[in-house]
């Protein structure tokens, strides 16, 4: 009796290790994979005087601190620009009101630009699925400068021969809009980049300008260390003959480059760069900087942002 069932005990073996086979085969092909957004697509916010796509968790407080010195033509003259008149400076602050919806609202001291801006980012780039990340920016303007400099009988500025086109004063002539959508992607851990598209609009010109413009945008960031990043940006106002107001088209606003390097942390960003233009506001460069892109002409600038959960 006995060797029957050791021989029946022997017989089942290669079943039951068969069935345990199967049930763990079935336990791994059942295991789901996780479709969660790309982490650290960017830093930060701000890339230099570009928007990305990244917004803090709901109900997140954004504290922004953005200054552009001089120009760095006299040299050791003023420390290349740090030590020149006519730095600018803007201090904002963004809230985040939904997830991936943002507020928030920034004063200039280039002619006292208050800029009220908005920022959604539909689509974050998903490691499975939604290669890239699509966010929406926008902002309104009001010029802040007094009220004499928008009579009919004053000029742009008191030393500009170019009048304004616009003769009778109310206050929207004093606004202006910007509106960007930007797509952009994590290749590795170590590479982002972006490319934008944009439209400019002010109220009012000087009789020389176009009160409208369109833009191409491009920025990056490659990382180096674990906290350290080298970043791009390159703005592109477009030269649309067939949509400008001038017959001659013979003034145009010129293209921007800045780079320099980014330090972050869970809260805070730091970035130091040297751009081509002076402006912190994105509609006043795409329509009003006259800089050439050359090194004389480029200024040193930083941003710091604070992030403050409530």
């Amino acid at each position: 009796m006995k060797k029957k069932l050791i021989f029946l005990v022997l017989s089942l073996l290669p079943f039951t290790y068969q069935i345990a086979q199967g049930q763990t085969d079935s336990t791994e092909t059942k295991e789901v994979v996780v479709n969660k957004p790309v982490r650290f697509v960017w830093e930060s916010g701000y890339l230099i005087d570009q928007q990305t796509s990244k917004i803090a968790p709901v109900h997140t407080l954004e504290s922004v601190i953005q200054h552009k010195f001089g120009a760095m033509n006299n040299g050791f003259k003023d420390l290349f620009g740090i030590m020149a008149p006519g730095a600018n400076v803007r201090i904002g602050i963004d809230f985040v009101i939904a997830k991936n919806v943002q507020i928030g609202y920034g004063l200039q001291k280039k002619n006292m630009y208050s800029d009220f801006n908005l920022k959604w980012t539909p689509f974050e780039q998903m490691n499975h699925g939604m290669p890239v990340a699509i966010s929406f920016y926008g902002n309104m303007a009001i010029d802040g400068r007094e009220t004499s400099l928008w009579k009919a009988d004053h000029y742009y500025h008191s030393s500009d021969p170019y009048p304004y086109s616009t003769y009778d004063y109310k206050f929207q002539n004093r606004l202006s809009y910007f509106a960007m959508v930007s797509v952009s992607r994590k290749f590795t851990d170590f590479l982002t980049l972006q490319g934008a598209a944009s439209f400019s609009h002010f109220n009012t010109v000087p009789w020389h300008q176009d009160h409208d413009k369109f833009g191409l945008h491009a920025g990056g960031r490659i990382k180096v260390t674990p906290q350290g990043s080298l970043i791009f940006n390159l703005d592109f106002p477009l030269q649309i003959a067939k949509l400008s107001e001038q017959a001659d088209f013979t003034i145009h606003p010129e293209p921007i480059g800045s780079f320099g390097y980014e330090v972050s942390t869970s809260t805070h960003a730091f970035q130091i760069y040297v751009g081509s233009n002076d402006t912190l506001l994105p509609q006043d460069m795409m329509l009003n900087n006259v800089r050439k892109l050359e090194w004389n002409n480029f200024c040193v600038g930083f941003t710091i942002t604070r992030l403050w959960g409530f």
